[in-house]
């Protein structure tokens, strides 16, 4: 057997394995579907557990806002609510999220647990983007060994565990520090230039939204807030409002339900056959990502995956709202003022609203979009 037919030989068997475990090293694999389950998880735990937490504060409901366990450790008592509950297990729900989109059986999927929970508490507020590298690693090593002696029971809980472990030690802090650095640059860039920058950030993050990736994981990994999250909002409404309003005509009720509370990632089978009917959400995003940050100087003080979600369940202007909340109580505002309001609604409802059919209009005058181009 020649050298090159032994490597030939090698290849396809190493090929035959990954086919076997299902593991698909692939940019649609982890930087898709790995992603956009990352983004469920932070929702389920982190998003969820804050709103809990607005909630209970502004109702005044005792049960949401008194502790529900108290977790003693030396001499130091640390309390939990239902929220905080929630909040704390944000580790092990992003990587549970991500080991149920690589396919992981069983016993990787509750391995991640600790994975999850050691990648994120490492990598400090650039947590998220620790957990997307180390649970896709450890799932793929687990799913690797998986089946392969007579001792599953043991050997793929440690594999799993041993290597999220060793990465989160070795690599999770890293990690955090240049999300959070990149994050940090954008917000900068955001405050000193918030006119170019709102633009930017408006139509890349609105865009990313609407392609089949995560926009709330993005901001979520970078730690985006402030002014840039305020910008990153408005994106996304642009679209999200925008496709539904604009599509109006040929998918009534539902379709405005679906894309403005919804995604309006539903329109990427269209945008794909007509990249143009793209262009009135996009502009529209040029247009209120400035406004929000240079007139209303709206900003994303609550958690920075909310800044990526749009109206989708109204979540980005539930996290704008508990920004306000928090900032108010530390006394870093000093109350919520009409102006505010009006920022938030102009922004996240009516400015896309209005915009996006108009500039839509001016497209389908150049015969760029057609009548059901837009149907869903």
């Amino acid at each position: 057997m020649t050298k090159n037919t032994k490597d030939t030989h090698e290849m396809n068997g190493f090929k035959a394995f990954l086919k076997r475990k299902n593991i698909e090293i692939s940019a649609r694999r982890y930087g898709i579907d790995a992603l956009s389950a990352m983004a469920q998880g932070l929702f389920c735990s982190l998003l969820i557990g804050t709103i809990i937490n607005t909630i209970g504060t502004q109702f005044h409901i005792g049960f949401l806002t008194d502790p529900v366990w108290i977790m003693k450790s030396g001499e130091a008592a640390i309390p939990y609510t239902v929220g905080g509950l929630a909040v704390a297990m944000t580790g092990p729900a992003m990587a549970i999220a991500i080991g149920y989109a690589l396919k992981a059986p069983p016993l990787v999927l509750f391995s991640l647990a600790t994975v999850g929970f050691a990648a994120n508490g490492l990598g400090g507020a650039g947590g998220p983007l620790a957990v997307l590298i180390i649970a896709v690693i450890a799932a793929e090593f687990g799913k690797a060994v998986q089946g392969e002696t007579k001792v599953d029971i043991l050997v793929t809980p440690l594999v799993t565990i041993g290597v999220g472990v060793a990465l989160s030690a070795w690599w999770a802090p890293a990690l955090g520090a240049a999300a959070m650095k990149v994050g940090t640059l954008v917000m900068w860039a955001t405050e000193l230039r918030p006119f170019m920058m709102g633009i930017i950030v408006s139509v890349i993050v609105g865009m990313a939204l609407t392609l089949p990736i995560s926009s709330a994981a993005i901001c979520a990994a970078l730690g985006l807030t402030g002014l840039a999250g305020g910008a990153a909002v408005a994106g996304c409404c642009a679209q999200m409002v925008g496709f539904a309003v604009m599509s109006f005509k040929e998918n009534k009720w539902g379709g405005l339900i679906s894309q403005g509370i919804g995604t309006s990632m539903l329109q990427m089978g269209n945008i794909v056959k007509n990249p143009r009917i793209w262009i009135a959400p996009t502009l529209t995003a040029a247009i209120t990502g400035p406004i929000a940050t240079c007139i209303f100087k709206l900003q994303m003080n609550g958690a920075a995956v909310s800044s990526g979600m749009g109206t989708c369940g109204l979540v980005g202007q539930i996290g704008v709202y508990s920004g306000w909340v928090a900032d108010v109580a530390s006394g870093a505002k000093a109350a919520i003022t009409p102006m505010d309001w009006a920022g938030l609604i102009l922004i996240s409802f009516v400015l896309p609203a209005v915009l996006a059919p108009l500039i839509n209009m001016g497209c389908r005058k150049l015969g760029w979009v057609k009548d059901g181009d837009l149907t869903l």
